[in-house]
C-alpha cells in the first residue's frame, strides 16, 4: 500500500496529462511540441546531471547483465507469438517490439522516488545499455517492410547520446562547472513532471484489435508486464544483485512500451493502430502492475 501510494503521484500525472490533451484546446502541436521538447532537451539533461555526478564502477556489469537476460527473455517468448496466433507478418513484426521495449520517462520518475540521484544515474546507465539492444531486435524485425538503418535509429535517440556522452564526461574525470551544473539541474527539474504529462497526452484508448487480434495482444501484454520482470528478478537472485541495482533492475524489466515503438512502427510502414493500442494498454495496466512488483519485493 506503501508503496502504491508513493507512486500515485507520478501515474495521476499521467491520467492528467491524457486529461488536459482532451479537454484543453491546445492543439495537437502543443503536445507533439513538448514531447519535442522532453525528449530532446530536458530528459538529456536529466541523465548527464545524475550520471555526471556518480561514481562509476565494475559493479553497473551485473546490472547491464541481469537487464539483458530479461530483455532477451522476452524477445524469445514474443517470437512464440507468430506460430500460436493468427498474425499476419507485419502485424508481428510490428507487435513483436511491445513485449520488451521500456517507457524510459516512467522508469526515470521511479527510479528518481526510489533512490534519488543514484536511482536516475542506474537507470540511465541501464537504459543506456539496453536502447542499442532494443533497437537492433525492433529495426530488424520491421527492417523487410522499410529501409530504416539501426545506426541512424540509435544517432537519432538523445537519451541513448546522453548516456555515452555522460559516460564519457565522467570517466574522463571532466568537471562541470557550477553554472551549468546549475542551468542542468534547472532543466532535470523539469523533466519528470513533464515527462510522465507527454506519457498520458499520448494515450491512445480508442480502436479496436479485431477478434484475432485480441489473443496476441494480450500475450505480449503478459511477456511485457509479467514475464520480464520475473526473468528479471530470477537472474538478479542469481547474480546477487541488492540495493538501488536490484530495484532499478526490477523497474525496468515491469516499465510499460514506449512511445517510440509507435513512432518506430509508422516510419517503417507497419501495424501502427495494434501497437498505439499496446502502448496504451502497458501503460495503464503498468499503473497496477508496477506498485504490485515493488510491494512484493519490499
Amino acid at each position: 500500500m506503501n508503496t502504491a501510494l508513493t507512486l500515485l503521484p507520478d501515474f495521476a500525472l499521467i491520467l492528467l496529462g491524457y486529461g488536459l490533451r482532451r479537454w484543453m484546446t491546445l492543439g495537437d502541436h502543443f503536445w507533439i511540441g513538448l514531447e519535442k521538447l522532453v525528449y530532446f532537451v530536458l530528459f538529456p539533461a536529466l541523465l548527464f546531471n545524475a550520471i555526471t555526478k556518480m561514481p562509476i564502477t565494475f559493479s553497473a556489469v551485473p546490472l547491464i547483465g541481469v537487464g539483458a537476460t530479461a530483455m532477451a527473455g522476452a524477445m524469445l517468448l514474443a517470437l512464440l507469438a507468430k506460430p500460436l496466433f493468427p498474425i499476419t507478418p507485419i502485424s508481428f513484426a510490428s507487435q513483436f517490439q511491445c513485449a520488451f521495449r521500456f517507457n524510459t520517462y516512467i522508469g526515470l520518475a521511479i527510479a528518481a522516488k526510489l533512490h534519488g540521484a543514484a536511482g536516475i544515474a542506474a537507470l540511465g546507465l541501464l537504459a543506456g545499455g539496453m536502447v542499442p539492444f532494443a533497437n537492433i531486435a525492433a529495426v530488424g524485425m520491421l527492417a523487410r517492410h522499410g529501409e530504416t538503418s539501426v545506426w541512424r535509429e540509435l544517432a537519432k535517440n538523445p537519451l541513448f547520446l546522453a548516456t555515452v556522452v555522460s559516460l564519457l564526461w565522467n570517466l574522463g574525470g571532466l568537471p562541470v562547472p557550477a553554472p551549468v551544473g546549475h542551468f542542468l539541474g534547472r532543466l532535470a527539474e523539469a523533466a519528470i513532471a513533464l515527462g510522465l504529462l507527454a506519457v498520458g497526452a499520448a494515450l491512445k484508448l480508442r480502436g479496436t484489435l479485431g477478434r484475432d487480434g485480441r489473443g496476441a495482444a494480450a500475450y505480449f501484454l503478459l511477456v511485457k508486464l509479467l514475464a520480464m520482470p520475473v526473468i528479471a528478478l530470477l537472474a538478479a537472485r542469481w547474480v546477487g544483485l541488492t540495493g538501488v541495482h536490484f530495484d532499478v533492475v526490477m523497474v525496468f524489466a515491469a516499465l510499460p512500451t514506449a512511445s517510440s515503438a509507435y513512432i518506430l512502427t509508422q516510419r517503417m510502414g507497419g501495424d501502427g493502430a495494434r501497437v498505439a493500442w499496446l502502448i496504451s494498454a502497458s501503460t495503464l495496466l503498468g499503473m497496477v502492475s508496477l506498485p504490485l512488483w515493488l510491494a512484493f519485493l519490499a
